[in-house]
């Protein structure tokens, strides 16, 4: 019997729905790789600067797989010892601003000086899939292909203020692989700000001229936690008014009151697209990091963020604990049901659900 040919009406399958990133982490480490190596190869490929070891690593740390995380902890554990050795530096600014070129003409810099880079860029994510808005790794094809260089951009998810939840732990592997600048990108929106100024060294402010805020000082806490600020795409006849804006915040930070540091905050110029600059921006973040070393305050600030990190782990453990409570499953849809209708408090059914929890 002749195989019947499909008619151009022939009905196909259609686009699959996409996975969420948890699924996708899980799987990824499966795919094509076959079994999943044990801990101490982990360790061992990851401690020679594996890059191909230290992305899956990262990947189980991602994963909401349980049995992932177990594992991730572990390589964690004896990579510890190896960590700390970075220097730690934190980009953030509006979108627009140029803070993945920025970014590629900044680590392209370092690489060339001998360095070792890694950046965590933490991409916007889709509200509908929690999958990467924009690909970090496409807007800088240069650094990508550098030796000396690993980007991973990780969606952000539902993490605060669109930091993805498990940077931090990233930031130990990194340097544990050998990397001695690790630089961290924030979506530029929301709190993530705050959080990346938790896990860093040096926090670089990225602006742009006539943006109106010079005085202003729009989201007066981050320029609070500034400790340089860069006027972006000071090229042609945009250097007359970057000098201009480079003016009006140094004035503006000096209303600020002085540092726990002892450090006064710069206010720089630079155009990444042409490369200028950079070199300036590099001096002043050494010139930082030995005044923090030789004053303390930089062991200090290391050891406030490890607290920090510390409660803040907890808070989310108890958060995971909370909503994987199979106890909690029907009660919670019970009291929004309830909050719906009126005839019960967001506080009063808190209290109920969180003593149904210790039952």
């Amino acid at each position: 019997m002749t195989k019947r040919r499909p008619t151009a009406l022939h009905e196909k399958d259609g686009v699959s729905p996409p996975e969420t990133t948890s699924q996708k982490a899980a799987k990824n480490i499966k795919v094509n790789r076959g079994k999943i190596p044990s801990v101490d190869d982990f360790v061992t490929h990851i401690l020679k600067g594996d890059i191909t070891f230290l992305s899956r690593a990262i990947t189980l740390i991602e994963s909401t797989n349980v049995k992932h995380q177990e594992k991730a902890n572990k390589i964690l554990e004896q990579c510890l010892p190896f960590a700390h050795n970075a220097i730690r530096i934190g980009i953030t600014g509006v979108p627009g601003v140029g803070k993945s070129t920025f970014i590629e003409a900044f680590g392209k810099h370092l690489t060339q000086k001998g360095k070792k880079v890694a950046v965590l860029a933490v991409d916007p994510s889709s509200s509908i899939n929690k999958g990467s808005v924009l690909g970090d790794k496409t807007r800088m094809e240069e650094l990508v292909t550098d030796k000396n260089a690993f980007i991973r951009p990780s969606p952000s998810g539902t993490s605060l203020g669109g930091v993805a939840q498990k940077t931090k732990e990233s930031i130990i592997l990194c340097e544990a692989a050998g990397f001695d600048t690790i630089i961290i990108e924030t979506v530029g929106v929301g709190q993530s700000e705050t959080a990346v100024h938790s896990m860093v060294d040096f926090f670089l402010l990225l602006k742009l001229f006539g943006a109106g805020d010079e005085l202003q000082g729009i989201k007066r806490g981050i320029i609070e936690m500034a400790d340089a600020i860069v006027i972006n795409k000071a090229d042609g006849e945009n250097v007359k008014k970057a000098k201009i804006a480079k003016t009006e915040f140094n004035r503006a930070l000096h209303l600020y009151p002085p540092k726990e540091s002892g450090w006064q905050p710069k206010v720089l110029i630079a155009s990444a697209l042409q490369n200028t600059g950079i070199d300036k921006i590099h001096d002043l973040i050494q010139e930082y990091i030995a005044l923090a070393q030789e004053s303390g305050y930089f062991d200090k600030k290391r050891n406030d963020q490890n607290t920090h990190w510390l409660i803040s782990t907890i808070n989310q453990q108890l958060k995971d604990a909370f909503f994987q409570n199979k106890k909690i499953e029907k009660p919670l849809e019970e009291e929004i049901k309830k909050l719906k209708s009126g005839t019960t408090t967001p506080f009063l059914s808190a209290k109920k659900l969180m003593n149904l929890k210790d039952e």
